[in-house]
């Protein structure tokens, strides 16, 4: 540790980036910072760390190498390309945008335009990711046909544009080249039609229209009708292709738009690219957290990776809150009108993005997504502990008669019917659901804990503050207070209220958390209904059955497991009646229904 410390006290306060390594050498961890001597001391001044695995990292440490910038973009960006270049263990690593098809226009005479998954700095131009072949290869074949550009794969250098090879090419004779083997089209022409395609990939449709309108009108006053025919064709074919691009507003330039959602594992950024007020791009980047990540600093990361790869630099950001990087370009937080639509959106994108990605893991992996689940449940619940097993209690009584108690079990999130538990209350008369909830509490886990199985790590009860402190006085006097978070849910607004806070907590009506713990007390109530009828029902019975003199307990019994009802008991006939019970007790019995009846 001295020898670090020397190390911070040598680092200086300007921008720059830092890389942890190991005692093998390697880089374990790479960041960026506005400060590197406060940001690298931040790690070693902590007694608490975010994290378990932020707290590994730090002890893995033997090595600081710091590289000071100008400025803290600079930085940004130059973390960007170490992390891709040394991948080191504790670094996010992002969707690798190799994967993601690109358009190029091949740096040689007479360019030709294809897709390709590998951006090379070769003096190509590039433009994407697209996150569709489909789409490239429309896009591709829209602008071939419409600029007339080349497809063939012939070396078209000074010397051999014109060769008597080419002639004889059938790709010519049927319309599919345009001519420029043939010398039939000059270097400055085609390169006009290279700029016009140009013009469409970076979404400046309009500008381009407007242009050929302008040359199909001097072309017309010229007499050349059919020059002017071929224009009018390609301007129809360009207003139906921007036709299909998602128009969002006419009073949006130029922007681009980052917007990112979460889980307890990935994030999910949506890039959307504005021109002219139509989407003319679309991007999902999705990032594997590693150390519990800030969403600002998982943001900034994205940005500076779509901007290294951005043919041109952005004029105005849109953002979804503010981040610590100023960047050289207007960014805007919208809070109403069309910019804050278009970052809707964007987030809406993100959000549908990550519920299929969880949808398609819940189909591959049942296991990761009761992780996740059980995962929501600790953050939005705010537990020490992973919710692996849960139980719920509900209390049941008729006009404070006959109280009884449910308990039912969750197990990974999902019930476990054989662990049920019915209750009838014992020490407690008339209609007190705050001491029956006492009594049912204290029993249960008194005998979880002499017969050593497991507890569980949450306990939800149906009521509210109430209910509440009556549990949480047996969980005292059974020593379980901190070892076993309980908390209780009110019907009425749904609030979930914590022991000793008077403020209760509001989950999202749509979240997953609210409605496991909304399952929980369904069943909870079901189960108890439903035990609470049958001895209802039973307790009806037996007391009708007892005003007859002659019968025991045991005929009761016997005559209840078999009909069910006095109803239909009262229906038997004298002869059901003796092959059931024998031809002195049918006639008590049949005496008692029929001539109560007269």
């Amino acid at each position: 540790m001295d020898f670090i410390n020397d190390i911070i006290k040598s680092i200086s306060s300007s921008p720059g980036v830092y890389q942890f390594k190991d005692e093998k050498g390697d880089i374990i961890y790479i960041g960026k910072a506005k400060n590197l001597k406060k940001r690298v001391s931040s790690y070693f001044n902590k007694n608490k760390f975010d994290s378990n695995k932020t707290k590994v990292l730090v002890k893995k440490i033997v090595d600081i190498k710091t590289i000071k910038v100008e400025s803290e973009m600079d930085a940004l960006l130059l973390e960007n390309v170490l992390i891709k270049k040394h991948q080191p263990k504790y670094n996010v690593q992002l969707k690798d945008d190799k994967t993601y098809p690109w358009i190029c226009i091949k740096n040689e005479p007479f360019s030709r335009i294809n897709y390709t998954r590998k951006v090379l700095k070769d003096g190509s131009k590039y433009f994407g990711p697209y996150h569709s072949v489909t789409l490239v290869k429309y896009i591709i074949n829209f602008l071939n046909n419409t600029f007339q550009l080349r497809n063939c794969s012939h070396d078209l250098k000074k010397t051999n544009s014109g060769n008597a090879k080419y002639k004889s090419e059938v790709e010519y004779y049927i319309g599919n080249c345009k001519g420029c083997c043939q010398g039939e089209v000059t270097e400055d022409e085609y390169k006009n039609r290279i700029d016009a395609a140009i013009h469409v990939l970076k979404g400046n449709v309009n500008d381009l229209v407007k242009e050929l309108r302008k040359e199909m009108k001097l072309l017309s006053l010229d007499f050349k009708y059919e020059e002017a025919q071929l224009i009018k064709n390609t301007v129809s074919e360009l207003e139906n292709y921007q036709a299909k691009s998602a128009v969002v507003s006419s009073t949006i330039s130029n922007v681009d738009v980052f917007s990112i959602e979460e889980d307890h594992s990935y994030a999910f950024v949506n890039y959307l690219k504005v021109v002219n007020g139509a989407i003319c791009q679309s991007r999902m980047i999705e990032i594997k957290k590693k150390l519990e990540e800030q969403q600002s600093s998982l943001l900034e990361m994205v940005i500076a990776d779509v901007l290294q790869n951005a043919p041109e630099e952005f004029k105005e950001l849109i953002l979804p809150f503010e981040l610590d990087v100023t960047y050289n370009y207007k960014v805007t937080i919208p809070q109403k009108g069309d910019k804050k639509k278009l970052l809707d959106l964007s987030r809406k994108n993100a959000y549908l993005y990550m519920k299929e990605k969880h949808k398609n893991e819940a189909i591959k992996n049942p296991e990761k997504h009761t992780e996740r689940i059980l995962n929501t449940i600790k953050e939005d619940l705010k537990l020490k502990d992973l919710p692996e097993r849960m139980e719920c209690f509900d209390n049941s009584n008729f006009q404070g008669k006959e109280p009884v108690s449910a308990c039912v079990v969750f197990v990974n999130a999902k019930p476990a019917k054989k662990e049920y538990r019915h209750y009838n209350i014992k020490t407690v008369k008339g209609p007190d659901d705050f001491a029956s909830m006492e009594e049912v509490v204290f029993r249960r886990y008194k005998r979880l804990i002499e017969e050593k199985k497991p507890l569980p790590q949450l306990i939800v009860l149906d009521g509210g503050k109430g209910q509440l402190s009556s549990a949480m006085k047996s969980i005292k006097s059974l020593g379980l207070k901190n070892k076993v978070a309980v908390i209780s849910i009110a019907k009425k607004l749904e609030e979930i209220y914590y022991p000793e806070d008077q403020y209760p907590l509001y989950l999202d009506k749509k979240s997953e958390t609210l409605k496991i713990i909304q399952y929980m007390r369904n069943e909870a109530h079901r189960f108890g209904i439903k035990h609470h009828r049958s001895k209802r029902i039973k307790s009806t019975l037996q007391s009708e059955l007892t005003n007859i003199k002659g019968i025991g307990p045991k005929t009761m019994t016997y005559l209840i497991k078999n009909h069910k009802t006095i109803k239909n008991i009262r229906l038997l006939s004298m002869a059901d009646l003796e092959k059931t019970v024998g031809k002195h007790k049918a006639v008590l019995i049949f005496k008692h229904f029929h001539e109560k009846n007269k």
